[in-house]
C-alpha cells in the first residue's frame, strides 16, 4: 500500500465556525452584527426558510427599543397620518412628513432595515417622478430602501428605481393608498379573476426587481400560493401564516391605538391603559402634593 504524505492525508471536514468553514449567516431575527440589515440578508433568509418579524416605527425613541429587541427592518409606514399625525387616513401624509420621520428612525436605529413608504402622490405620475421621491428619502433621510403600492401598474416605477440603485419593497392586496377607490378597506383577491390579478401583480413587481412584497389583507390560501410562486419573501398583514415574514402596526400590536383593531391584529401588551394608568397616579401625586418629594428637590 502507498503511504500518504502528510500534504496527502485525508483531512477532517471543518466544523461550522472553525477557521477555514463557511460562515453559518446570523438569523435576522436576535441576530447581531455590526452592521444594518441588508436586502441581500432578506433574500438569503428566504432562500433557508427562515421567517422573521416586521414592524412599523415613526421615531427614535421607539425604534431604538425596535431595534435593541432584534426586528430586523423596520417601516417608516404612512399608518403614521392615522396613528401619529391625527389624519383620518394615509391619504394627506406628505414627503416632507415622511422625510422627518424616516430620518429620526434611521438615527435612532443601528442594525434594522429601515424601509419608508412613498406617500400618495409622489409616484403615480410615472418613474421619473417616483425615482426623485425616493432618492429625496435616500439622501435626506438615509433610509436604505423604500415602499409602494400597487402591482402590475406600478411595475415601471419599481424597475426605474431598481436600476437607479434603489431598493424597492412592494405593496399589493389591499393598497390603503386607494381608500377612496376602494370606498373602505375590503379583503382583496376573493374570486377567481381576483386572486389571478393578485398573483400577476405580485410576480409583476418581483419580476421589475422588487426585493420583498407586502401582502395586506388578502385570503391565506391565495397568500400561501403567492409565496410559493415567488422568490422574493412575502410579508404578511392580514395574509394568514404561510407568508415569509409578517408586519404589524406598532401601535395596534402594543395596545396603544384606540377603538377598533383590524381582525388580523393580535395586541401584545395594553400599552394604552397602562400609560393612562401612569398619568393618573402622577395628576393626583401633583394634586395631593406629594410630587414632587424631598429626593426630587434640589437643596
Amino acid at each position: 500500500m502507498t503511504q500518504l504524505s502528510p500534504a496527502h492525508e485525508p483531512q477532517a471536514a471543518p466544523t461550522p465556525d472553525a477557521p477555514g468553514a463557511p460562515r453559518t449567516p446570523a438569523p435576522l431575527y436576535g441576530g447581531t452584527s455590526s452592521r444594518r440589515v441588508t436586502v441581500r440578508d432578506i433574500a438569503r433568509a428566504k432562500e433557508r426558510g427562515e421567517r422573521w418579524p416586521m414592524l412599523t416605527a415613526y421615531d427614535a425613541m421607539t425604534a431604538s427599543v425596535f431595534d435593541e429587541a432584534g426586528i430586523p427592518v423596520l417601516l417608516v409606514g404612512d399608518s403614521m397620518g392615522n396613528c401619529h399625525l391625527g389624519y383620518e387616513s394615509t391619504v394627506p401624509v406628505t414627503l416632507t412628513e415622511m422625510t422627518l420621520l424616516s430620518a429620526a428612525v434611521v438615527r435612532g436605529t443601528s442594525r434594522a432595515l429601515v424601509v419608508a413608504d412613498l406617500p400618495f402622490g409622489s409616484y403615480q405620475e410615472g418613474p421619473v417622478q417616483a425615482l426623485r421621491s425616493a432618492t429625496h428619502l435616500v439622501k435626506e433621510a438615509g433610509v436604505g430602501a423604500v415602499k409602494l403600492e400597487g402591482g402590475e401598474r406600478s411595475a415601471q416605477q419599481v424597475e426605474l428605481l431598481v436600476s437607479a440603485g434603489i431598493p424597492v419593497m412592494a405593496h399589493v392586496g389591499l393598497t390603503p393608498q386607494s381608500v377612496n377607490a376602494y370606498g373602505g378597506y375590503p379583503v382583496q383577491g376573493r374570486g377567481e379573476e381576483a386572486a389571478q390579478q393578485l398573483l400577476r401583480d405580485a410576480k409583476a413587481v418581483q419580476d421589475a426587481g422588487a426585493f420583498a412584497v407586502v401582502l395586506e389583507a388578502v385570503p391565506g390560501e391565495l397568500a400561501a400560493e403567492v409565496t410559493r410562486s415567488l422568490h422574493i419573501p412575502t410579508v404578511g398583514i392580514g395574509a394568514g401564516p404561510e407568508c415569509d415574514a409578517q408586519v404589524l402596526v406598532w401601535t395596534d400590536m402594543a395596545g396603544l391605538t384606540a377603538g377598533r383593531v383590524p381582525k388580523f391584529v393580535r395586541q401584545y401588551a395594553q400599552l394604552r391603559q397602562a400609560l393612562g394608568d401612569a398619568v393618573r397616579a402622577y395628576a393626583e401625586d401633583v394634586v395631593d402634593g406629594s410630587f414632587p418629594a424631598a429626593e426630587h428637590t434640589f437643596s
